[in-house]
């Protein structure tokens, strides 16, 4: 397993460095260049659009560097050790606070972005230490996903509680059919499908070796010894998932709204969402917020800064944020832009509901988050191949308190 995360000390050097040298390259004073992860076709179009009517209005050029997701911060810090970096990074939330505790983000309140509207939870994903640094567009979460017409088939309702989704999954176990699809792979995808099923449960990540925790994972572990989940379930990605659930090898699956678009594309299928199942009736059901926030790096250039402020205001207007939120099936940060999504994608209105109760990976332990996700990365592996779930998250509690 690679790992993903920078660690503090190197990112505080670099970016420290970076900060008190300022700006060490000359700049086009018209043209601003924003850094994401969209090199998806659709999104990267979404986005040159968003730029393009964003720089018409303020009298700017606007720039799209897109690169992988997962070389977004490792590139961030490259361009801060040569002091070249971008006027705007878009950072995946749980990321950036490892670039603001060292120092590199500036403020967005200075630059005059307000977060009113915004709800709190939401507030806090583009938080870190209480200082707004990340203006999301727009934000998503999980849900449970089912074949309409396998569940009508066996007569069974969509479940809401662990026993009724356990049950359920059995009886929808038929031939090469998996009752459930979920990703528990030893990657940050397996780390935001086990949330819902910690947090609900009442477990907490400062906690990994609590009971709470280690109820949630020998639920998981249930599911995987009844036949429910197929063993593959270690190595999947979400994309994985939603490719099974497609081809017809899960009745149920675990995933986000960021694969509608793709389900959409087979028309035999007829699928539908509800919230994750919860572990009593009227416990409610908490997921991980997901996404990217917008931020402006700290390059010792006001003037430049004050600007990108004003470009990162444009693109998570309410106006845009609805816009991008109906291209790409994803929930609006704004909560006036997420009420006329509502009632745009009706269909989604479950998922609103689940976003409204979700929470922000970092906003404990911020720049700690990434060792407790490698840390419950590999418990999962081990849980579910063997160990009990109580040795292997004891085990996550000492890597995470190390940070090894």
């Amino acid at each position: 397993m690679s790992k993903r995360f920078t660690s503090l000390a190197t990112a505080s050097v670099l970016v420290a460095g970076a900060a008190l040298a300022g700006c060490g390259q000359q700049r086009d004073a018209d043209v601003y260049t924003v850094m994401n992860s969209s090199t998806d076709e659709s999104y990267h179009r979404w986005d040159a659009e968003a730029m393009a009517r964003c720089g018409e209005r303020l009298g700017v050029t606007i720039e799209q560097q897109s690169v992988p997701a997962a070389q977004v911060m490792t590139k961030a810090l490259r361009m801060a050790s040569s002091k070249s970096l971008p006027d705007i990074v878009q950072f995946d939330a749980s990321e950036m606070p490892t670039f603001a505790e060292a120092g590199g983000l500036v403020d967005l309140g200075t630059l005059g972005l307000s977060t009113d509207g915004i709800p709190e939870g939401i507030v806090d994903f583009g938080s870190y230490k209480g200082t707004y640094y990340g203006a999301a567009r727009s934000v998503n979460t999980l849900a449970l996903f089912y074949d309409k017409d396998v569940l009508d088939e066996a007569g069974v309702r969509v479940p809401t509680t662990w026993d009724q989704l356990r049950e359920t999954a059995k009886q929808l176990t038929r031939g090469g059919r998996y009752g459930l699809a979920l990703s528990a792979g030893g990657a940050e995808d397996g780390v935001f499908q086990f949330l819902p099923f910690m947090w609900s449960n009442g477990g907490d990540e400062t906690e990994l070796e609590g009971p709470k925790v280690v109820e949630a994972l020998d639920y998981w572990k249930g599911l995987l010894t009844d036949g429910s989940l197929s063993k593959s379930t270690v190595n999947w990605t979400q994309a994985d998932v939603n490719d099974q659930f497609m081809a017809g090898n899960a009745a149920m699956m675990i995933n986000g709204p960021w694969q509608v678009e793709t389900l959409n594309g087979d028309e035999s299928l007829h699928w539908g969402i509800a919230p994750i199942p919860v572990p009593r009736a009227g416990d409610d059901s908490v997921g991980p917020l997901g996404g990217a926030v917008l931020t402006v790096p700290n390059t010792g250039d006001g003037a430049r800064e004050r600007t990108a402020g004003r470009i990162v205001a444009c693109l998570s207007s309410e106006k845009e944020q609805l816009t991008y939120a109906l291209n790409s099936w994803m929930v609006p940060a704004n909560a006036r832009a997420a009420a006329a999504w509502r009632e745009r994608v009706p269909e989604l209105d479950s998922l609103a509901d689940q976003v409204a109760v979700a929470r922000s990976r970092t906003a404990q332990l911020g720049a700690g988050w990434s060792s407790v996700s490698l840390a419950l990365q590999s418990a999962f592996q081990s849980a579910l191949t063997g160990q009990s779930s109580e040795s292997a998250l004891k085990r996550a509690q000492q890597r995470a308190t190390s940070g090894n």
